[in-house]
């Protein structure tokens, strides 16, 4: 018998063994065979040998191969996965004596920067609402806060006119693991803030109402509803569409690091637990500090 139908056997034997024991779908068992193949092309082709004449240093070799074709690491892992399997199958039927790829770390994902957003564009998206209406006043109010502050959407949404302190510019929210924080905020926020509420005392909007954020039914504005906002201001500004109210958080992190501030206290403002969390925005100033210099120094 050839090599290679014993090399189809082997994956053959390990499939029959996945969709009798396991009960996989068609469409994980044609995932096994399409990466159990592939390792044992690239085997035979590459170094010479056989599935069962594999060792360590050969999936070293095999992974180093798959990331130069550009594979994500999500990809990676999931293959490695497959060849686990499949070896740990070869082995308890003793056609090898140890799988090559036990305890073997596969590599790691990194995670993508978040999406910031330039000055310009959160202007742009700040100043789209209506300053003469409710839900326009509202919404500027809102966004400018948003950006004023860092806080999470969630933290945004469940403001109540006692976590408000007008006097001192700022706000009381209460974050993940209902630990408070307060945080400053700019003249900017105050003055929309200030008309906001000046709006709802003029027109007796829900004046009972604890919620400081109100749709014009008087209810809390919801996650959904103030996305919704957003989403129409951007396709009203000619803004792309996959910047969220999310974005304005990381914008807000983003520009107080590229502005010379502390990551220490960007931690407390964003209400981090651990400071490496907050070190992925100075990647994003770094990362937006050398497209800068590319773009704009003369031997970039």
């Amino acid at each position: 018998m050839s090599s290679t139908s014993k090399k189809n056997q082997h994956i053959d034997s390990f499939l029959l063994f996945l969709q009798l024991e396991k009960g996989l779908t068609k469409n994980t068992l044609n995932a096994y065979t399409n990466d159990c193949q592939s390792l044992c092309n690239w085997s035979k082709s590459t170094i010479d040998k056989s599935v069962l004449e594999l060792n360590r240093s050969d999936i070293e070799r095999y992974v180093s191969y798959m990331q130069s074709l550009d594979l994500s690491a999500s990809s990676i892992n999931r293959k490695l996965s497959a060849f686990k399997s499949f070896f740990t199958f070869l082995q308890k039927k003793k056609l090898i004596k140890a799988s090559p790829i036990s305890n073997f770390p596969g590599p790691k994902k990194t995670k993508p920067l978040p999406k910031s957003i330039s000055l310009a564009d959160v202007t742009t998206l700040i100043q789209a609402p209506d300053q003469d209406s409710f839900i326009g006043i509202r919404d500027r109010a809102m966004l400018e806060l948003l950006y004023a502050t860092g806080v999470r959407i969630s933290e945004l949404i469940n403001l109540e006119y006692a976590n408000i302190d007008l006097a001192r510019s700022a706000i009381k929210v209460m974050g993940k693991g209902r630990k408070e924080r307060m945080i400053p905020f700019g003249d900017n926020a105050l003055i929309w803030l200030q008309r906001y509420i000046d709006y709802r005392r003029e027109n007796n909007l829900s004046l009972s109402s604890r919620d400081f954020f109100i749709s014009q039914k008087g209810s809390r504005i919801t996650r959904i509803g103030f996305w919704q906002r957003v989403k129409l201001y951007l396709v009203q500004c000619d803004l792309p569409e996959d910047i969220s109210p999310h974005t304005l958080r990381h914008g807000f992190a983003t520009h107080l690091l590229n502005n010379g501030a502390d990551l220490r206290s960007v931690q407390m403002l964003l209400g981090h637990s651990d400071l490496s969390t907050t070190q992925i925005y100075t990647h994003i100033a770094k990362h937006r500090l050398g497209e800068m210099v590319k773009k704009h120094h003369p031997r970039g």
